[in-house]
């Protein structure tokens, strides 16, 4: 027996002690009620025996929940002395056998019933052998519920259900009947709460069709995807679970408006491009068409851009198009740019898969420190393919992300030269020892071109900096032009780094980069960096500050950013 825990009564100087094994004290401590630290007890003999009856039968029903149904309960007092219950639960029943039968649709043979049947036996969740216990008996009836009702069967119910104890053998069978009632299809879409937006647009983000097959899962699907618009501040998406109407029952959708018009004001600082501040304005339902408006001012100390971009509501939650504008200027490694652009595109994604094509014509003005400057038009068409197979898309773990890009444009087609883009990433993260990580990254590119003029720096090369490779300034690793570097025709950046989280928000990582760009191949020439970093898990993904040694350059320098690797 365990050592008895002793309570005193707040309200008389008597006191009551429990003896009892630990596998049921902390239960009994915690809900008898003679045990206490509020509780009065008696000092008259017959209410002395009201309290010890009631004990015991309340003791009882408690180990009756744990699967204890043969124990043997005293409570007793010697004269002045403290009270005590004493506490022998006996053996625990196990489930001898489990009967799980079902009724309505699903008790049909045809088609895939009987394999889902299978399905739902193998996977109840109080197998014989196992120790009964009421909560584990109850969340057991639950979840076959839950499983019948996620697909097809949105009114089923629990017909019967029993619990036979044999106490002599301390053993419970259990049988469970499951009414799964008719299969449900869906209807078309009731949308309620739209007032300012326009009233397909709820429809543009949904792929649920009419006639479709009930699945809980494609309806929070919908919701996740409506929740996730910024059009809306609050959604439900459900339906009636009436088996009269399960031949076309509507999608309920309710939905709340958010305000439309954001403006914002924000600042920041990079090792790239140095302090930066930022004017932006949105709007979400441009023109009432719930067409979404992106536009900001940036003005960084290396960088300035001027940008609008507007996108349309998606269709049938297929794909999505956008057009938009933007001035920038940069001055970079001695090479001071301006570009302005316009573009459209058409986005799809489709599980952990993105993909856009995209059209854009730009102009590009390039003068770098000590050489000529020079202009290029080009209209480029652009195709990008991108899979991000990881466990936390702002903070992976484990998995990989793929990305793949083909551009380029033709003399023939408003370009100043012929050239053809190809560009692919692959980052791999392996998880070591609990939260450790191991991040490996790749990246090539090469663009296919008589030469380099003409061809827009967006599809050149130039490397370095946070990110890329460390020790080394921002794309400071790329072609010479005079006292600039530029983008060159070829890259190859490889990297490895280990991150050790030692508390759950806090890390240190190590790292070793190498990568160059070259506008010949033969000229690639890896620089080297390495070096040691911080981490903090922040809510927008792990900050990173990395002290970095560029071997080649002789160099130390410090990076700060996001360390997400897409």
């Amino acid at each position: 027996m365990a050592a008895a825990g002793l309570l005193w009564s707040a309200a008389a100087a008597a006191r009551a002690e429990l003896e009892a094994p630990e596998a049921v004290r902390e239960l009994l401590q915690r809900h008898v009620r003679i045990l206490q630290a509020d509780a009065v007890l008696p000092e008259v003999a017959a209410d002395r025996s009201a309290v010890a009856r009631r004990t015991r039968r309340e003791v009882a029903d408690l180990l009756a929940t744990e699967g204890y149904f043969s124990p043997r309960i005293e409570l007793r007092r010697a004269g002045a002395g403290p009270w005590k219950l004493v506490v022998e639960p006996g053996e625990r029943a196990h489930v001898a056998s489990v009967r799980v039968d079902f009724e309505g649709d699903l008790a049909g043979e045809e088609g895939e019933r009987p394999a889902r049947r299978e399905a739902l036996r193998a996977a109840w969740a109080l197998q014989p052998g196992a120790p009964f216990r009421q909560g584990a008996w109850d969340e057991a009836k639950t979840g076959l519920l839950d499983d019948v009702s996620a697909r097809d069967y949105a009114a089923a119910r629990l017909a019967a259900s029993r619990a036979e104890v044999d106490p002599e053998s301390a053993t419970v069978a259990l049988s469970v009947t499951v009414d799964s009632g008719p299969p449900f299809r869906l209807g078309p879409l009731a949308v309620s709460g739209l007032h300012h937006l326009p009233a397909d647009l709820v429809e543009r983000h949904s792929t649920l069709e009419p006639g479709d097959r009930y699945d809980r899962d494609h309806l929070l699907d919908l919701q996740s995807t409506l929740q996730n618009a910024p059009q809306f501040g609050s959604v439900i998406v459900d339906i009636e679970r009436d088996p009269a109407l399960a031949d076309s029952v509507p999608v309920r959708v309710e939905v709340s408006e958010a305000l439309p018009r954001k403006a914002g004001l924000g600042a920041g600082y990079s090792t790239n491009t140095g302090y930066r501040g930022e004017l932006s304005y949105s709007d979400v339902n441009l023109f009432k068409r719930g067409w979404e408006l992106y536009s900001g001012l940036r003005l960084e100390q290396r960088r300035q851009s001027l940008y609008a971009d507007v996108f349309l509501p998606p269709v049938r939650a297929r794909y999505r198009d956008s057009f938009g504008a933007a001035l920038e200027r940069s001055d970079l490694q001695g090479l001071r740019l301006t570009t302005q652009a316009v573009g459209v595109a058409r986005a799809t994604s489709r599980g952990n898969i993105d993909t856009q094509v995209a059209l854009r014509y730009q102009h590009e003005r390039r003068d770098p420190d000590g050489a000529e400057s020079t202009s290029a038009n080009t209209l480029s068409a652009n195709w990008t393919w991108r899979r991000r197979a990881v466990d936390d898309l702002l903070d992976p773990r484990a998995g990989y992300v793929l990305e793949v890009q083909v551009g380029g444009g033709a003399r023939a087609v408003l370009s100043d030269q012929d050239f053809l883009r190809l560009y692919g990433r692959y980052v791999h993260y392996q998880p070591v020892r609990g939260r450790d990580v191991l991040i490996l990254r790749a990246e090539l590119g090469a663009t296919l071109a008589p030469s380099r003029e003409g061809v827009p720096q967006d599809f050149l090369f130039r490397t370095g900096g946070a990110q890329t490779v460390r020790g080394y300034a921002y794309q400071s690793l790329g072609v010479s032009e005079g006292d600039a570097t530029v983008g060159g025709r070829y890259l190859a950046v490889g990297s490895a780094e280990y991150v050790h989280w030692f508390r759950p928000q806090w890390g240190v990582a190590a790292f070793v980069d190498a990568g160059d760009a070259a506008d010949i191949r033969r000229d690639l020439d890896p620089q080297v960096g390495y070096g040691l970093g911080a981490r903090w898990a922040s809510p927008a993904g792990p900050l990173a500050l990395d002290l970095a040694w560029g071997h080649e350059d002789r160099s130390l320098r410090l990076h700060f950013g996001i360390a997400i690797a897409f």
